[in-house]
């Protein structure tokens, strides 16, 4: 490992060291990048996270209890848990936001070509 004193310190995320107490994410000379204003933008368009995420896991937590013992193909799974992701999103924030419908509609479409031979 180098330690020269002018190299700046590698990230604890480039470094697959991230714990669950690390700080916000910044830049390496300490300034807050620009994830703060993303954060605001999306919050804007999509809600308070927490409310997101609480609608989200309800929505997952309905489907898990539904399906039983029945098991999904991964490609299954991930396309019903970004659906719900979308519909979080949807009930949330921007109901008018066209881009969570495509989205939706996207995830469907792969799983249903998948199931026609035709795969992404």
């Amino acid at each position: 490992m180098n330690h020269d004193a002018t190299r700046r310190p590698q990230s604890r995320f480039a470094a697959g060291e991230v714990e669950a107490h690390s700080p916000p994410l910044t830049m390496f000379d300490g300034h807050t990048s620009d994830v703060d204003a993303i954060l605001t933008e999306r919050g804007k368009r999509y809600g308070k996270f927490k409310d997101h995420a609480d609608t989200t896991q309800d929505l997952k937590n309905l489907i898990a209890r539904h399906l039983g013992a029945k098991h999904l193909a991964n490609d299954q799974q991930e396309a019903l848990d970004m659906i719900c992701h979308k519909i979080g999103r949807i009930i949330n924030g921007d109901p008018n936001y066209a881009d969570s419908w495509v989205d939706i509609a996207g995830y469907a479409k792969l799983v249903a070509d998948r199931l026609e031979g035709i795969e992404r």
